[in-house]
This record gives C-alpha cells, sequence and structure tokens, in this order.
C-alpha cells in the first residue's frame, strides 16, 4: 500500500473540534509525521475533517476502535475505507468472527487501509483487567489477542513498546506494531501507564509510534515533531 510518508511518527490529534486540528495541521509536515484522529474529533468534526487533512496531504489513522457484532464491525470499516484513509482499528476482544468481518470488508473495498487490531489498552493494569473478569497479566493477554488478530489476517495490532520485542519474535517482523504512550525523555507520562520513548519504541520493534501532547502542546509543535524524527533517524544509522 503506498503512503504519503515513511516517518514512523503518528500524531494524535485529540481536540474537540476541527479549528484547533487543522491549525496544527497547518504547522505540520506530512513529510515528518502522520496524524491520528480518534473518537471525541472523529464525532466533534465527522469524514469532512479527514477529507480536510488528506488534503493536505496527511496519511490519517482513524482511532475509532470498532467493536460490535460482525456485521456492524465490517459496514464500519469499509465505510472507512471509501473515506480514503491509511490505517483504521478494531478491538482484537471482539473475536474472531468480528475480526474475519473487518477484514473481508477492507479486501472488497476499492482502498484498503491498514486494518489492526487493539490488544489492551495502554492505561490498563493487571487490577484493571482482573475487575472485567481477565486473572492475567496485560503482557499475556495482549500476545493472545496479537495471535488472534495475526490468525483472522490482520496487519497488525495497537500495543505497548514494552511488549513489542516478544511481539516481533512470536509473530514476524511483518506483522505491525503501532504503539501508543510513547514519550520523549524527560516528558510527563500523564494517564499512559506503560510507557517507553521513541528511540527505545524503535529498537523493540514498533513501526508506528503515536505521540500526543508532546507534540500538540510543544511551544513549537512541527520543530518538535522535526526534532523526534531526526533523533530516529540518527539512532537508526547509528545501529546500521
Amino acid at each position: 500500500m503506498s503512503t504519503l510518508t515513511d516517518s514512523p511518527i503518528v500524531v494524535a490529534m485529540d481536540f474537540n473540534d476541527s479549528a484547533a486540528c487543522l491549525r496544527l495541521a497547518s504547522e505540520l509536515n506530512p513529510k515528518y509525521c502522520r496524524l491520528k484522529i480518534g473518537k471525541e474529533l472523529f464525532t466533534a468534526a465527522g469524514p469532512q475533517l479527514v477529507a480536510q487533512l488528506m488534503e493536505k496531504d496527511f496519511d490519517v489513522f482513524l482511532d475509532l476502535k470498532y467493536h460490535d457484532i460482525p456485521n456492524t464491525v465490517a459496514k464500519s470499516v469499509k465505510a472507512a475505507a471509501e473515506l480514503g484513509v491509511w490505517m483504521v482499528n478494531v478491538h482484537a476482544s471482539g473475536g474472531r468472527r468480528m475480526l474475519d468481518a473487518a477484514r473481508e470488508a477492507i479486501d472488497s473495498s476499492s482502498h484498503q487501509p491498514l486494518l489492526i487490531a487493539v490488544t489492551v489498552l495502554t492505561s490498563m493494569t493487571k487490577e484493571d483487567l482482573l475487575s472485567i473478569g481477565l486473572d492475567v497479566e496485560p503482557e499475556e493477554q495482549v500476545m493472545r489477542l496479537a495471535a488472534l488478530a495475526q490468525s483472522a489476517g490482520l496487519d497488525g495490532v495497537v500495543c505497548s513498546a514494552m511488549e513489542a520485542q516478544k511481539l516481533k519474535a512470536a509473530l514476524g517482523k511483518e506483522f505491525c506494531l503501532v504503539t501508543p504512550g510513547i514519550r520523549p525523555a524527560g516528558s510527563l507520562t500523564d494517564d499512559q501507564r506503560r510507557i517507553v520513548t521513541p528511540q527505545d519504541a524503535l529498537a523493540n520493534g514498533s513501526d508506528y509510534l503515536v505521540i500526543g501532547r508532546p507534540i500538540t502542546q510543544a511551544e513549537n509543535p512541527a520543530l518538535m515533531c522535526e526534532v523526534i524524527y531526526q533523533s530516529l533517524f540518527d539512532s537508526h544509522m547509528e545501529m546500521m
């Protein structure tokens, strides 16, 4: 699938209106990042905003985490695909039939974005999982759901970079890993529990790094994005 940039950086556009999002997008350079549109912003601004961002040459990750009966999820991801987005996601905990339906819907679309499954939210701890009836470590549940997603033909999963190394070893280099909870050294952790730096995330095997407030709330977001991009490029060159 062709994309508009080789950057692993995905900026989380966590705004509640299109004006703020478009202002930031006008500052950012699509050479250095992609953009993630989540539930709040998409609910407020809708498909029109996605189109406006793509007109600015950004790859868009539509992060709506579909989780419903198979038919509803299939229709939803197909509608997302027809918007022309670069990536869309579903919850792996929706089960095999739901994942199969999503895969079939993407495959039958004229545009085929990457289809990614959410494993365990990076805000969740073992205690959080226990509260919903899962007496298991987060990492073990991530591995189970990632294997399920791969068996259903999905392109990858959303996971913590702390699990990336094990996931790459178990599921192969081609299985795509999208990791939120990325914080440059010195940043606040906010509400993410399992976090790593961008350099460590790539070293662990992450393919795409979701970065929000460290960029969006920086004094100069465009410069911060470029600095992170360059630091990742430099780290990659050192490892070669």
